[in-house]
């Protein structure tokens, strides 16, 4: 058995990992793939995965009435989502009042220390306060964003929308463990930088999160200021400095140009590492963007130019000369030049052909989608429309090319049960065992969108122990009884109920080997441990629960 087990994951590793490029298709007018494949196909692509019905609905209006409409969610109902969400206290507050109840604690806290230890925990178990009180919101705030997210994804109606927040969470990722403000900055990110502008004008999207307290804190950008040798915008406020700690006020007149998120912007967000850009740009891309900071805690945290500590000299960015004297426009035109170049272009073009297309896309279409980009002058929209609707999207070579990430995997699988979204935070749990804790990654590059990153003996094994446990009801919302079809095959003969499940889950294809261990219910994979990955025994699970299981941790179950 050992040696069999072996055999299969390196076979399963190679099945998983595959990453053979797209091959472009003439005419531009043919798709290769069936109509029925299509339709799996963009269900697959352009939501989280389909849910019982969802096939049929996108057959009956059509399906490319169906991708415009999810290219213009605004026309999509989603009020039982929202309904949802307004369970979540954290996403109902003021954002800037959470920070200052944190400032507040924060310096009840210091005040304890200076009392002494005895009198903190005196002041503590007597009295718990605005201190217990802020560690707890902060906890609330990361678990239930986080949750939120995932509720989203599970329940909303919108799912192109949401892939596309998802898409540019990642691309502008940003990490919640920076420091103990960052959680509170979150709430806004999403959902005013990111979501509303997740289809829109990159340009608008770039300048909301270049302006975001989280992007701003998380690439230290908010410390940024002019060097002493440089002309400041104008002088420290002496009202103002009066006012700031002595470390603070030293750090403003000594001055101290950040790079962090010069450096990001121009290598991860628009040019990308091979744009045209040298050091000296960045240096100059910092320099402009001095100035670009955040309210303290204590007055909510927002964002604000502060013209003392923007280095007004003049600048040169990638040959464009920024005359002096300048103060929050230097910025500005420096995201002008950023959003509009054809480095940009090709750099999120091609990145949306691998989230749509291929790991390794076709440079036909990354080149068509580019130009769609210039043209439109970085309309989102229209750029994904190019791609979804092309025949390299729609060709056999893309189709089920893409290995899920742990976000995918856990929220199709949900989706594809029916499931109810999860108010817990145990379902964001559940996609951080698998390895993608959201809000998690530490580096501004986010996570991987290729499948060899995701794909190992270990984490193939911990993709089928999440299908039994999903299958066994201990991921919260996920009932197999909730299937609208399956209620009438508990008692029908095992071949009859995996032709369902593979319907169903798998779209019909499957392969022999998967349907070997659909029907026999053992997977050599499997560990011969009692624990599985959700952190409890392994559920015996017998019956059409079974088979789901074993499906939802099969590889044609893990592909998209």
């Amino acid at each position: 058995m050992r040696s069999t087990a072996s055999a299969l994951v390196v076979a399963v590793g190679l099945q998983f990992g595959s990453t053979q490029p797209v091959a472009s298709q003439t005419p531009l007018d043919h798709r290769e793939l069936a109509a029925d494949q299509q339709v799996i196909h963009a269900l697959n692509r352009l939501t989280f995965g389909a849910k019982p019905g969802d096939a049929e609905r996108v057959r009956e209006i059509g399906i490319d009435a169906w991708v415009d409409l999810q290219l213009h969610p605004d026309r999509i109902p989603d009020g039982d989502i929202e309904r949802f969400l307004s369970r979540y206290s954290v996403l109902k507050a003021d954002q800037n009042e959470l920070l200052r109840a944190y400032s507040g604690a924060q310096r009840e806290r210091r005040e304890a220390r200076e009392l002494g230890d005895t009198v903190e925990r005196q002041r503590r178990r007597n009295a718990p306060g605005a201190m217990q009180d802020a560690a707890t919101s902060r906890r609330a705030v990361i678990t239930q964003v986080q949750s939120a997210r995932v509720a989203r994804a599970v329940a909303g109606n919108r799912q192109l929308q949401e892939v596309m927040t998802d898409f540019w969470m990642n691309h502008f990722s940003v990490f919640a463990q920076k420091g103990p403000p960052q959680p509170y900055y979150l709430i806004e990110y999403e959902r005013d930088v990111i979501r509303p502008n997740s289809l829109g004008k990159f340009r608008d999207l770039l300048g909301a999160v270049a302006a975001s307290p989280a992007m701003l804190f998380y690439l230290d950008n908010a410390r940024s200021m002019g060097d002493t040798s440089r002309p400041r915008l104008a002088t420290v406020n002496r009202r103002r400095a009066r006012a700031l700690p002595g470390e603070q006020l030293a750090r403003l007149r000594q001055g101290g140009l950040n790079e962090n998120y010069g450096r990001e912007l121009l290598e991860l967000h628009t040019l990308g590492v091979d744009g045209g850009y040298t050091q000296q740009d960045v240096i100059d891309v910092a320099r402009a963007l001095t100035g670009w900071t955040i309210r303290s805690p204590a007055t909510g945290g927002g964002f604000v130019f502060r013209p003392e500590m923007h280095d007004a000299g003049e600048k040169t960015v990638l040959g464009r000369k920024l005359r002096g004297g300048r103060g929050i426009e230097d910025g500005q035109e420096v995201l002008d030049i950023l959003a509009r170049h054809s480095s940009t272009a090709r750099y999120i073009a091609r990145k949306l052909a691998i989230r749509f297309v291929s790991d390794s896309p076709p440079q036909a279409l990354v080149d068509r989608a580019a130009q769609v980009f210039l043209r439109t002058d970085g309309d989102i929209r229209e750029v994904v429309r190019a791609i979804v609707t092309s025949n390299e999207f729609y060709s056999t070579a893309a189709y089920r090319s893409k290995v899920k990430s742990p976000f995918e995997v856990v929220v199709s699988a949900l989706r594809a049960m029916n499931a109810v979204p999860d108010e817990t935070p145990r379902t964001a749990q559940a996609i951080a065992l698998l390895g993608q804790p959201i809000y998690g990654h530490q580096a501004p590059n986010g996570y991987p969108e290729t499948g060899e990153a995701w794909m190992n003996a270990g984490a193939i094994l911990n993709r089928i122990n999440f299908g039994i446990a999903a299958a066994s009801s201990r991921i919260p919302g996920a009932d197999v009884d909730a299937i609208p079809s399956f209620a009438a095959l508990k008692n029908a003969p095992r071949e009859k109920q995996v032709d369902a499940v593979a319907s169903l889950l798998l779209g019909g294809s499957i392969s022999p080997e998967t349907r070997a261990v659909l029907i026999s219910g053992e997977n050599p994979l499997l560990t011969r441990s009692d624990e599985g990955t959700m952190g409890r025994r392994k559920a015996q699970l017998t019956g059409i629960a079974q088979v789901v299981g074993l499906a939802l941790g099969s590889p044609e179950f893990q592909r998209r």
